[in-house]
C-alpha cells in the first residue's frame, strides 16, 4: 500500500483513539461526578455540552472509517479488520442512538434538583458498558494500520 493510504487507515485510527479518550474522560472525570451534581451537564445551566465534542469526534471517524474502507478494500485482511471496527463502532453508535442519548438529552434538559440521582448513577454505570466496544473498534482500526504497513 502507498504512505497515503497507509496514512488514511492511521488517520482512521487515530480518531478511533480520540473516541475511546473521550470516553475514558466522561467515564473517569464527568460521570463520576455528575449524579451529585447534575448542573455540569445542563449546558443551560452552564455545564458541559456533550454535543460539541461528540458530533465532530463521531462525524470525522465515520468519514475516516468509509475512506479507510474504500482504501483497503482490495487488501483481504485489513478490510476485515476495518469491517470488524465498523461493526463494533456501529453496534456502541445504534445502542447510543437508541438508548443512552434519548437519556442522557432527558437529564441535560431537566432542572437539576429535579434528576433522580440513582437513575443517574444507573446511566454511568451502563454507559461504562460502551468503552469495550470503543476499545474494539481502536484495536481493529490499529491491526488495519499495521497491516496496512507491512503491505506499504
Amino acid at each position: 500500500m502507498s504512505p497515503a493510504e497507509i496514512a488514511i487507515i492511521g488517520c482512521a485510527n487515530m480518531l478511533a483513539v480520540v473516541g475511546l479518550g473521550g470516553g475514558l474522560y466522561e467515564a473517569g472525570v464527568v460521570d463520576p461526578a455528575w449524579p451529585t451534581r447534575p448542573d455540569i451537564v445542563s449546558p443551560r445551566h452552564g455545564g458541559l455540552n456533550r454535543k460539541w465534542f461528540w458530533i465532530p469526534a463521531h462525524t470525522a471517524f465515520e468519514l475516516a472509517l468509509v475512506a479507510a474502507l474504500v482504501t483497503a478494500w482490495s487488501h483481504p485482511t485489513a478490510r476485515l479488520c476495518l469491517l470488524i471496527g465498523l461493526a463494533s463502532h456501529a453496534t456502541m453508535r445504534l445502542w447510543s442512538a437508541f438508548d443512552f442519548i434519548p437519556q442522557a438529552l432527558r437529564f441535560e434538559a431537566a432542572e437539576p434538583d429535579t434528576i433522580n440521582e440513582r437513575a443517574a448513577r444507573r446511566w454511568t454505570r451502563r454507559s461504562r458498558l460502551r468503552l469495550p466496544l470503543d476499545l474494539i473498534t481502536c484495536g481493529a482500526t490499529f491491526v488495519a494500520v499495521v497491516t496496512a504497513a507491512r503491505l506499504g
